[in-house]
């Protein structure tokens, strides 16, 4: 399945739209206060835990996306966007939305 940020796919015509996709993934634990707390320490480097965790959420989430397009007979995400929320004081969110389609 195609996935893209773009609203077009350059090699193939969009034939119909099935609706508005998204998948999410909450992260919870200390981690988001960490990473806010320690902003200053993480500006001098990376922190290959944090990231890890955050790629993580963002891979659940697409799978997420994928799955309720493909169930809607979708070939294709288009326009999708990520986005990132602290939910609370502990748990950061990763959602992914954008148009399921079918394409020619």
């Amino acid at each position: 399945m195609i996935i893209t940020t773009t609203p077009t796919i350059e090699t193939h015509t969009i034939m119909g739209y099935k609706g508005i996709v998204v998948g999410e993934a909450i992260m919870g634990a200390n981690v988001v206060r960490d990473i806010f707390a320690s902003i200053t320490d993480i500006v001098g480097g990376r922190s290959g835990a944090y990231e890890t965790k955050l790629q993580d959420a963002r891979e659940t989430a697409l799978h997420e996306l994928e799955a309720r397009a493909r169930s809607l007979g979708a070939d294709a995400v288009v326009g999708v966007d990520l986005d990132y929320e602290v939910v609370g004081d502990t748990m950061l969110m990763v959602s992914a939305s954008g148009t399921a389609v079918t394409l020619k």
